[in-house]
This record gives C-alpha cells, structure tokens and sequence, in this order.
C-alpha cells in the first residue's frame, strides 16, 4: 500500500469505531476526509450519527457527502472525536495542526468521552519537534510574539503563508509555525505559551489521545493506549 491507501485502510479501520446514534467529533485533513468517506459508505448500510466539525472545510465536505451535522454549542454530549495527527509520540502526546485547523480540533477532542488519533506509521516519533510546532496567535503584536518564542529553545519562527499569502484560520488570527528540532518537555513548553499574551492556542495535544490506530504499508493496523497510571 502506498501511504494514501495506508489513510484509507486506517481510516476504514475507525470508523467501524463509530455506532449508532453516537455524536462524534470528526477532524480536518487527508486522513480525516477518507474517516468521512468511511462513515459514508456505513451511513448507506444503516448507521445514524450526528458529526461535530473541526473546521468550515470538515463542515463543507461533511455536508456534500451528506452526512448530518451540528456545531460544538449544540452538541450535549460528543461521544467519541476521530482526527489524525503530525505527529505521535509513545506517550501518545501529538503535534496537531498541519491543516491550520488545530484550536477547534482540541476544542472537540477535549469535549469528547474518548479521543482517537488515525494515522499512518511515519507519524510516530521517539520525541515531538521535527514537525513544526503550529501556534494561533492574534495578528497584533505578533512580531514580539515571535521574539517571545523564540526564547523558549525555538530556533526558528515563521508566520505560515499559502499561495504567497498570510493563512488566516476560520477565527482570523494567525499560524506561527516554530521550528524546536526537539521538545524534551511538552507540558512545559505548552504551558510557556500559553502565558504570552495574544497567543490563542498551540498544536501540543498532551494527555488528550486515549488511542491511536495506526496503518501499516502491509495493510495492518496496530493500537496503542495511552496508560491512565
């Protein structure tokens, strides 16, 4: 299997996950729009649920795909989120937020009974920080903010462009994608962040994930569990 096809299989593999009348949290990105797909083909067999999006592109794919959806506000409870990640460590810690979608994702994660993560083998690390570590920040002030950061071991700090122009996410702020290498302590660098003002959210996802389902080239799919001791 190529590594789309290893999405689809794990993908595939999740939404078996998924029962009815559940309401479940679906996230943003590749793998997530094959768990979309997934859940189609099982809604054609019978399976009623409701969906809660992460982003207006999840909302908008959901809708033409037909399946039934309701915002964050509306849902009383979310009885499982399904999302992929950037990356995975054994602990089960992510880094979130290659698709710009991250602040609503961890909003619907944290709302959620049980959290998973889908993706393919290249997402696990020994240690986050080689993907960039994405953060949501108000346009103003932001070049301090970057100076802010920067002293906190990031070697490098862009404001995150696409097509040559600055991506504003669904609740117009800013990405700031910063380069780290390695993040030898997440709970702290999460909590570094959040002090600096005018700083919204960080694609650190600490102690959030109960499973991971992750897809193999030889078409396995192996779980992994985050330990509650």
């Amino acid at each position: 299997m190529n590594q789309d096809q290893v999405k689809q299989n794990v993908a595939k593999y999740a939404a078996e996950f998924v029962t009815g009348g559940m309401t479940v949290g679906i996230g943003t990105g590749s793998t997530a729009y094959h768990l979309l797909i997934a859940l189609t083909e099982r809604m054609k067999q019978g399976l009623q649920f409701r969906g809660v999006p992460t982003s207006s592109q999840t909302l908008q794919q959901a809708t033409q795909l037909g399946i039934p959806m309701i915002d964050l506000d509306e849902a009383k409870q979310i009885d499982i989120a399904i999302d992929g990640a950037d990356e995975i460590s054994p602990e089960l810690n992510l880094i979130k937020g290659g698709g710009g979608a991250f602040l609503q994702e961890k909003m619907v994660a944290f709302a959620a009974d049980k959290f998973i993560v889908i993706g393919d083998e290249s997402k696990i690390v020994e240690r986050l920080g080689k993907f960039p570590l994405p953060v949501e920040v108000v346009p103003y002030g932001i070049k301090r903010m970057m100076r802010h950061i920067e002293t906190l071991g990031c070697r490098h700090v862009s404001v995150r462009k696409r097509n040559n122009e600055i991506f504003i996410t669904d609740h117009g702020h800013y990405i700031l994608d910063c380069h780290f290498n390695s993040i030898t302590d997440p709970n702290a660098l999460n909590a570094r962040l959040k002090e600096i003002p005018g700083v919204v959210e960080n694609g650190l996802f600490i102690q959030i994930t109960a499973t991971a389902f992750i897809g193999y080239a030889d078409g396995t799919v192996k779980e992994m569990r985050r330990s509650l001791t």
